[in-house]
């Protein structure tokens, strides 16, 4: 049974045009073709991925923030709540009108004070700036290396300059040190994004990340075992560089830097709508579903390979209506953050608290300066 399954994953007419089989992708003096037993190396990539990302946030990371005083916000922590705590973890985050006053007969707590335990719990499950800022930078510099990384493979290839040349001599086409290391690097990136996202800042397109990410890693794991390298090392030079400019931005964000953050993401929103809505699907999936069949008919890894890329596109299309939201918060009031993140929520008791003790401690001055006077 394994081995007519593994006849049936391996069979040609999946994975290669008519006409072609795998003993003629076998290496010769002077050609060397990707092979599928190459992916492997990912999976010790992304380990260490996760390790020089820890060594980047806790020594690079965590001093640039000390630098720029990118401080964590002061949390009142809840009160010890059997009652509470076991509706929060069991039921919902956020009690409805008819559980806090069901709640308020339990505990004996007026509805206030059930209302602000609750905001301060779910305060205590959200990750803090210092780890939103650490995350941001680590991405930004592997976005940065990466696209450098691209061009450096691409720059010198004539289908960077005209994408037939992509299938020009497809599927016998030797593969280059620089793609297989641009590759390798690659995946282990994303296998590494996948291993820490229980981890990581829990955004509210969190599903949607994985999807990605899921997308990405069989696009690429496909594009390298029918050896669709070409067209694959340009569909990740192309996403990196908008990312480069969104991490970019939220870094100086979290830093208070908050005009040049917005400057950089204004750029970031032109890359991505000219990158992501019209260069890829214009150009890149164009290259894909139109120069192909000029060459050979069609095969099933012909339609897998365009249809994962549609997947990618729409993925592009959820994100552009996010990203223009955060573009009318920068245009006409203020970007605070991510708007894919689940912010942290004002505790207006300890606000008042703090107030209180500034009138106290500096008098009426200092109580009309805390009130925005």
């Amino acid at each position: 049974m394994l081995q007519t399954l593994n006849e049936w994953l391996w069979w040609e007419r999946l994975w290669l045009p008519a006409n072609v089989s795998w003993s003629d992708l076998e290496d010769t003096e002077g050609r060397v073709y990707a092979k599928a037993s190459q992916l492997h190396a990912a999976l010790p990539c992304a380990l260490c991925m996760l390790v020089v990302r820890y060594v980047f946030e806790r020594f690079l990371a965590t001093p640039l923030a000390d630098f720029w005083e990118v401080k964590d916000r002061i949390r009142l922590p809840a009160e010890i709540n059997p009652l509470l705590e076991n509706h929060f973890c069991s039921r919902a985050r956020v009690p409805s009108q008819a559980d806090v006053r069901s709640l308020c007969k339990k505990t004996s707590w007026s509805e206030r004070r059930i209302q602000v335990w609750f905001r301060r719990r779910r305060n205590q499950d959200r990750p803090a700036l210092r780890k939103r800022f650490c995350e941001a930078s680590w991405r930004c510099v592997f976005y940065f290396f990466a696209f450098l990384g691209g061009i450096l493979a691409l720059y010198d290839k004539p289908w960077f300059y005209n994408l037939k040349e992509v299938w020009a001599g497809f599927p016998k086409q030797s593969m280059l040190p620089s793609q297989y290391w641009y590759y390798i690097l690659e995946m282990g990136f994303y296998t590494s994004l996948l291993l820490s996202l229980t981890f990581d800042v829990k955004r509210k397109d969190f599903k949607e990340q994985v999807v990605h990410h899921v997308a990405t890693l069989t696009l690429l794991s496909f594009s390298w075992i029918a050896n669709y390298i070409r067209i694959g090392t340009i569909v990740m030079a192309l996403h990196d560089s908008a990312d480069i400019l969104l991490e970019g931005a939220k870094v100086l964000n979290y830093a208070k830097w908050h005009r040049t953050a917005n400057a950089m993401f204004v750029v970031f929103v032109a890359n991505f709508m000219g990158t992501r809505l019209v260069i890829f699907p214009f150009w890149l999936i164009h290259c894909t579903w139109v120069y192909p069949v000029e060459r050979f008919p069609p095969f099933f890894g012909y339609y897998f390979f365009n249809v994962m890329l549609v997947v990618l596109l729409m993925l592009h299309l959820f994100w552009a209506v996010l990203i223009s939201r955060m573009l009318c918060k920068v245009i006409f009031s203020k970007l605070e953050g991510d708007d894919r993140s689940d912010e942290e929520e004002e505790d207006s008791d300890a606000a008042k608290e703090r107030n209180h003790k500034l009138s106290h401690t500096n008098g009426p001055g200092a109580r009309d300066r805390a009130s925005g006077h």
